[in-house]
C-alpha cells in the first residue's frame, strides 16, 4: 500500500447545506473542500467527492473525516440522514435510504465543486445507505467503501432465520430515541431515555404498545414493532431496496466496491453475502477484506469512554476483540485504507495493491495469557482471489449419540438427546456477533446538567471472543456459575483432541434434526473452539466463533409462517456467520445446540403465538436426531493444509 498521506490543503466548510429530496424533505449536510493555504478559498479545480450518510450527527464527522479527506484533496460531504439532527422529515429505520442517497449523489455529481465522481463510506448504518442509494444506480456513483453493513435485513440483521435481534430494541431505547427530534428539541424527553435501563426492559420480558418509553415517540414505535412483530416476507418492509439489498442485485449500480467487517462484526454473514452476490455479478472490481474486529470498540470493563458516544473508536487500530488478542498484525489504517481506494478508483493513481479477498485467518497465537488480561490468539493476513478460497472443501462433522462429533456418519437407525427448553431461564449470550447491546450508565444528575452524549454507555452482552463460562457479571445469569456446556438444556458434540491443525476459511452451515412438543421453539447452534487446559487456563477455554438460531415456524428461510406438528421431525437449517480459524493440535471442534441465545435474540416461548410480544411461556421437551436418517450436523469450510 501507498505511504501514509500528509495534508495538502486549507479546509474550507459550507456547513447545513439543505438537499432536497425528491419528495421536498431537506437533508442537512456539511460540504469540507479543499482550500489554499494562503488564501483559505478553496479550490477552483473541480474534485471526486466523498459521500458519508449518518444517523450518528453529520458533526461528529468533521474531525473524523471531513477535515482530514478535504485538506487530502477531496470534497467531503457529511449528511444527517431523514429525520435526524439537522434534516427535515421524519425516521423511520432504513425506509427511504434508497431514493434520498440517490437523489444526493446526484445533486453533489451536478455541483461546480465536483468532477463528477462520488465515492461513498460508511460504517454501519453508513454502510446501509450505501447499499441502498446503490441500488437506484446513480448517476455520478463512482466507488463504495461498505465496512460492516447489511444485505438482507430480514434474513440476517433485523430478524436472524426468524428470530428478532433484540440490539434493535436497545439501540432504539439509546441511540435512536435518545438523540431523535423530539428528544433533542425537549429535555423531558430525552430524561425518558436516559433514565431507561436497557437491560431492566429485557429482563422484565417484551414490551408492548404503549408501555415503555417508546410511547414517546410513536414513529419510533411503530417501526420497532414493525421489525419485532413482522416477519412475513409479503410485508412491504422487508422487499424495501433501502432493507433489502439482496433483491435489487442485477439493477444495482456496477462501480468498484469494497466490502469490509471482522470476523465478530454484527453484520459479518451480510458482508460475506454481498460480496459473494455481486463480486462476479459486476464487470467492476469487488474487494471482500475480513479482520479479527467486532463492530466499533469498546474499551475493557463494558464502558466506552470516547467523548462522543455516537462515534467510539474503530476496531480496525484495535487488536482484540473481546477477551482474544491477535497482536498488532491484525490492525489496519482505517483512513488511509479507504483513501488508496478512492485514490486509485478516482484518480487513477497507482495506491491499491489489496488482493481481491483479504482475510484474517485467526488462531495462530499460543494461548497465553497477556498482560492485559486476553488470552492471545493470534493470527495472520492471508489472500485469496474468490470467497471461501479456492480448495476449500465443505466438510460435514455429525453429531453421534455419545457425545462426539467426527466426519463418520452415523450409522444407528434411531438415536436422539432430549432436553427442555424453559424460555425463562434462557442461555446467556456470552459475546459473538453481537452490537449496540448498550444502556446509559446510570445518573443522579439530569441531562441539563450532564448531557447524553457525554455519558458513559455500558456493553452488557459484550462482543467477540469469551470463554463459554457465566460468572456474577455475565448478563442474564444466575448461579450456579459456570460453563454453559454444563446446563441441561445445550447439547454438546465434540471431536477428540485434534492430532493436527485444523483450518477454516468460509461460510458454515448447520442442519439439526430436531422435534418438539410445542407448537414453536428455536434451535441454536454455536461453533466452538475448546482449548485444553494450560498453565494460563487450567479450566481450559470454550472460544466461541459463531453462532445461529432458527424459529421454527420460518425454518428454511420461509417467507410465511408454517407452525410444526408436535412430535414430527423437521430440518432446522442454520447459517452461523462465516469465519477463518485455526484448531490447533490438541484443541477439539465442538458443536454446541440449545434453543436460546438471549439477549441476543429474543426468546420464543414456545406457544405460537404472536411474535415478541406473546408475555405467555410454556416449557418445551425439544429432541436433537442424530441416526443414520436424521443426521444432524455442521458443515465446515476446511482449507489445505498449511504445515
Amino acid at each position: 500500500m501507498a505511504s501514509t498521506s500528509e495534508p495538502a490543503y486549507s479546509v474550507h466548510a459550507d456547513l447545513d447545506v439543505m438537499i432536497e429530496a425528491r419528495d421536498g424533505t431537506g437533508l442537512a449536510t456539511d460540504i469540507y473542500r479543499p482550500a489554499d493555504p494562503d488564501t483559505r478559498e478553496p479550490i477552483d479545480e473541480p474534485r471526486p467527492v466523498i459521500l458519508d450518510r449518518t444517523p450518528y450527527d453529520k458533526t461528529g464527522g468533521r474531525t473524523r473525516h471531513g477535515e482530514w479527506y478535504a485538506s487530502r484533496g477531496y470534497v467531503i460531504a457529511i449528511q444527517d440522514v431523514r429525520g435526524r439532527f439537522d434534516s427535515e422529515g421524519e425516521f423511520y429505520i432504513n425506509s427511504d435510504e434508497a431514493e434520498d442517497g440517490a437523489d444526493t449523489v446526484e445533486w453533489l455529481a451536478d455541483q461546480e465543486f465536483c468532477d463528477g465522481n462520488v465515492v461513498t463510506l460508511g460504517t454501519s448504518y453508513g454502510a446501509w445507505v450505501q447499499n441502498a442509494l446503490a441500488t437506484q444506480d446513480p448517476n455520478g456513483l463512482a466507488g463504495m467503501f461498505v465496512n460492516m453493513g447489511a444485505a438482507n435485513g430480514r434474513k440476517k440483521t433485523f430478524r436472524h432465520n426468524g428470530a428478532f435481534e433484540q440490539r434493535w430494541l436497545s439501540w432504539a431505547l439509546t441511540l435512536g430515541a435518545g438523540f431523535a427530534h423530539e428528544s433533542l428539541a425537549d429535555p423531558d424527553v430525552q430524561q425518558v431515555f436516559a433514565d431507561v435501563d436497557v437491560r431492566e426492559v429485557f429482563e422484565n420480558g417484551p414490551i408492548q404498545r404503549g408501555e415503555s418509553a417508546l410511547a414517546e415517540l410513536p414513529q419510533y414505535e411503530d417501526w420497532a414493532f414493525e421489525i419485532m412483530t413482522t416477519a412475513s416476507a409479503s410485508d412491504d418492509y422487508w422487499q424495501n431496496p433501502s432493507v433489502n439489498f439482496e433483491r435489487y442485485y442485477d439493477e444495482s449500480a456496477d462501480v468498484p466496491t469494497v466490502y469490509s467487517g471482522g470476523w465478530y462484526d454484527s453484520y459479518t454473514g451480510a458482508t460475506c453475502d454481498n460480496f459473494v452476490g455481486l463480486a462476479d455479478r459486476k464487470d467492476s472490481d469487488h474487494y471482500l477484506l475480513m479482520g479479527p474486529w467486532t463492530h466499533l470498540a469498546r474499551l475493557p470493563g463494558g464502558h466506552d469512554h470516547s467523548e462522543n458516544l455516537l462515534f467510539p473508536p474503530l476496531t480496525w487500530e484495535h487488536p482484540t476483540a473481546g477477551d482474544l488478542a491477535f497482536g498488532e498484525n491484525a490492525t489496519m489504517n482505517y483512513r488511509e485504507t479507504r483513501k488508496q481506494f478512492f485514490d486509485h478508483y478516482v484518480l487513477g493513481e497507482d495506491s491499491w495493491d489489496l488482493p481481491r479477498v483479504q482475510y484474517f485467518m485467526m488462531g495462530l497465537g499460543d494461548g497465553h495469557q497477556t498482560d492485559e488480561g486476553n488470552l492471545f490468539h493470534g493470527g495472520e493476513w492471508r489472500s485469496a482471489d474468490e470467497w471461501p478460497p479456492e480448495g476449500t472443501e465443505m466438510t460435514k462433522f455429525y453429531a453421534h449419540g455419545d457425545g462426539t462429533l467426527s466426519t463418520e456418519q452415523p450409522s444407528a437407525s434411531e438415536s436422539y438427546t432430549s432436553y427442555e427448553y424453559d424460555p425463562e431461564d434462557p442461555v446467556p449470550t456470552i459475546g459473538g456477533n453481537t452490537s449496540s447491546y448498550l444502556t446509559y450508565e446510570p445518573r443522579e444528575e439530569p441531562v441539563g446538567a450532564y448531557p447524553l452524549g457525554d455519558r458513559n454507555i455500558i456493553d452488557f452482552a459484550g462482543r467477540g471472543g469469551y470463554d463459554q463460562r457465566t460468572d456474577e457479571d455475565t448478563f442474564g445469569a444466575s448461579e450456579p456459575y459456570g460453563p454453559l456446556s454444563q446446563r441441561d438444556d445445550v447439547l454438546v458434540f465434540r471431536t477428540p483432541p485434534l492430532e493436527e491443525p485444523v483450518e477454516i476459511a468460509g461460510p458454515i452451515r448447520v442442519r439439526v434434526f430436531g422435534e418438539t412438543d410445542a407448537p414453536d421453539t428455536d434451535f441454536t447452534a454455536k461453533l466452538i473452539d475448546e482449548h485444553p487446559e494450560s498453565e494460563d487456563y487450567p479450566d481450559g477455554y470454550d472460544l466461541n466463533l459463531s453462532d445461529s438460531i432458527c424459529r421454527a415456524r420460518f425454518r428454511g428461510y420461509r417467507d410465511e409462517a408454517d407452525f410444526v406438528e408436535p412430535g414430527d421431525v423437521y430440518e432446522f437449517y442454520m447459517e452461523p456467520y462465516d469465519t477463518a480459524n485455526r484448531f490447533k493440535a490438541g484443541h477439539r471442534i465442538r458443536l454446541d445446540i440449545s434453543s436460546s441465545n438471549w439477549p441476543r435474540f429474543d426468546v420464543n416461548p414456545n406457544t405460537g403465538g404472536p411474535l415478541y410480544t406473546d408475555d405467555d411461556y410454556q416449557v418445551a421437551e425439544n429432541t436433537v436426531h442424530h441416526s443414520a436418517t436424521h443426521p444432524t450436523h455442521i458443515e465446515l469450510p476446511l482449507q489445505p493444509s498449511s504445515e
